[in-house]
């Protein structure tokens, strides 16, 4: 297959929306990472998806709406918690698992009965999914459990040969996938950590939103079928909660505690690993500016990937806010292989 490029301009917008009405497969930019897109409601078309990045079909995609009226063709009964956090943080970087219309495939609900929607703040995505008049499934346009792509040339060197067309846009600004909310319990859970934070949902919503357990311990890892996943049966509702995800070539380890110490401790380890032939890469990120580390997270991995490093040191961030949302993303990188000091 070859893979066509496209700008972004109106007619390149258009010319990507009629393959994604013919079924085809297109990836494209957003605020949080480049998603790979196809028909939510074509149950083949959404087959191709699982099948261009190696992903599990038990995985849930989330489903893109260029507008808040789309939420009722995908889900009934639109709760007063639903429309406060459209008010406060659509369009933008949040996703709500909602019940889902018998109209939305079970192949892209990962065979649950609820669906994960937002819409998304990126105008060449919003003009995408409203030129396709069809809602858009689209998770992270990537090989399944490579570090997300947070630019075009991240999608070409994944994806180029396997997909209809890349969009080629701006790198994206908030570098992390959407903060994902479990609507369907009496108390909204956040299934996924993203740039909209704990805080910032319970202050739009005047009440406590949980943190899903799974979210503050180390799982159990197991191999099936040569992918890494949680020991547990469990169904997940939210991308990234079984399987290993965001994982470089590299060998990862994350050093844990105070700066002093994890930098003398990061500095012998280089020393020995470059002793033994290794090429070594260090990612140190600042705790006061969390949304910059989301934002070049993903695009470090890969270019330590693209230098060949064999090992790749980084420093953990402080988890609260968005701190905790890029450590969940670096604890999945490094299969949670942490050095406290």
């Amino acid at each position: 297959m070859e893979t066509r490029i496209f700008g972004t301009s109106e007619e390149d917008i258009e010319q990507a929306a009629e393959i994604i009405k013919n079924g085809g497969l297109v990836a494209f930019p957003t605020e949080t990472v480049y998603g790979l897109g196809a028909d939510a409601l074509n149950p083949e078309a959404v087959g191709k998806v699982y099948a261009a990045k190696g992903r599990p079909s038990d995985n849930p995609m989330i489903v893109h709406i260029s507008s808040k009226d789309d939420l009722t063709k995908l889900t009934c009964g639109i709760t007063d918690d639903m429309k406060l956090l459209m008010d406060a943080f659509w369009p933008g970087p949040l996703t709500m698992v909602v019940p889902a219309r018998a109209i939305v495939p079970r192949v892209t609900t990962g065979g649950l009965d609820t669906v994960a929607v937002r819409m998304p703040s990126d105008p060449v995505a919003a003009a995408l999914i409203e030129k396709s008049g069809v809602p858009i499934a689209a998770p992270s346009a990537n090989l399944s459990g490579r570090p997300s792509p947070t630019s075009a040339r991240h999608v070409m060197d994944d994806l180029d040969g396997r997909i209809d067309a890349i969009i080629e846009g701006d790198n994206c600004k908030v570098g992390i996938e959407s903060t994902v909310v479990d609507m369907t319990g009496e108390i909204p859970s956040i299934l996924r950590p993203g740039i909209i934070t704990k805080s910032q949902l319970s202050k739009a919503l005047g009440k406590n939103v949980e943190i899903d357990p799974a979210l503050t311990q180390k799982p159990e890892m197991v191999k099936t079928g040569g992918l890494l996943e949680t020991s547990s049966d469990f169904r997940p509702k939210s991308p990234g909660m079984k399987y290993k995800h965001y994982a470089p070539k590299a060998e990862m380890i994350i050093y844990r505690g105070e700066r002093q110490k994890v930098a003398a401790a990061m500095a012998e380890e280089k020393l020995r690993r470059a002793e033994q032939g290794q090429k070594v890469e260090i990612i140190m990120y600042d705790d006061n500016d969390p949304e910059k580390a989301a934002r070049d997270f993903f695009a470090n991995l890969r270019a330590c990937d693209k230098a060949g490093a064999d090992v790749i040191l980084a420093t953990a961030l402080k988890e609260d806010g968005v701190g905790f949302s890029v450590m969940n993303r670096m604890f999945k990188s490094a299969g949670y292989n942490i050095v406290d000091v």
